[in-house]
């Protein structure tokens, strides 16, 4: 287990505390990343996040992949965020692939979460747990060249289209955020030109109502590994 907002170590609950908590960030839902990825870890984190609609029925969180994948791009790692008091808050999944501009090695990780969750915004290197305030200046200033307010990357979410903004995230990668069901949803892309990507026609699928068994899986996501 370790803290979704800054990766550091999490304690459970115990006499003192009845949640889960980070030394530094205090109360969280403790993030849990399988050290490999294949057909039976997928099988088992979906099962898990899909069992758990959260209390007080709170709509379960999904599981967004792309699908179908683009060419040559395979699954690398999936995660949640959670704990049997408070029921699973965030998810993420990560794949990787070659790059659309020069083909070299790229990674792009898909986060929805509850708000206050702050998983998305670790990795997008964002300051505060939500992306509201970069969304809000996107919203307010489009950008050169943008004559109306108009998303940087439209997508498809669960069949509908679904406008994601750029927000101002470290140069190694590029970020994006928007909501679908109601949570917010994040994709950052490694290198910041693997975001191109998402300009091309990307359909993100809920893994929790249906796992394609065609799903190719590749070596260990990096980056829900530590490396941001």
């Amino acid at each position: 287990m370790s803290c979704p907002r800054c990766g550091g170590s999490v304690r459970g609950p115990d006499l003192m505390h009845g949640e889960s908590r980070c030394l530094r960030c205090g109360p969280v839902p403790p993030l849990h990343v399988p050290e490999h990825i294949g057909a039976e870890i997928l099988a088992s984190v979906v099962e898990r996040v899909a069992a758990d609609a959260g209390p007080a029925g709170r709509p379960g969180v999904p599981l967004w992949c792309p699908w179908p994948l683009p060419t040559g791009w395979t699954l690398s790692g999936v995660a949640w965020a959670g704990d049997d008091p408070g029921g699973v808050r965030a998810t993420a999944v990560a794949c990787a692939g070659p790059a659309p501009l020069d083909g070299g090695p790229a990674d792009l990780l898909f986060v929805a979460e509850e708000p206050g969750v702050g998983l998305g915004s670790r990795f997008a290197g964002l300051p505060g747990p939500d992306p509201g305030p970069q969304v809000a200046e996107a919203l307010a200033e489009p950008g050169p060249g943008h004559p109306e307010r108009v998303p940087r990357a439209k997508i498809r979410v669960g069949g509908h289209p679904t406008p994601l903004w750029l927000v101002n995230s470290p140069t190694d990668r590029s970020a994006y955020a928007g909501e679908a069901r109601g949570m917010w949803l994040h994709a950052i892309a490694w290198p910041a030109s693997a975001g191109h990507l998402l300009a091309e026609e990307v359909v993100l699928h809920d893994l929790t109502e249906w796992t394609p068994p065609e799903l190719v899986y590749g070596a260990p996501s990096p980056y829900l590994h530590g490396r941001a």
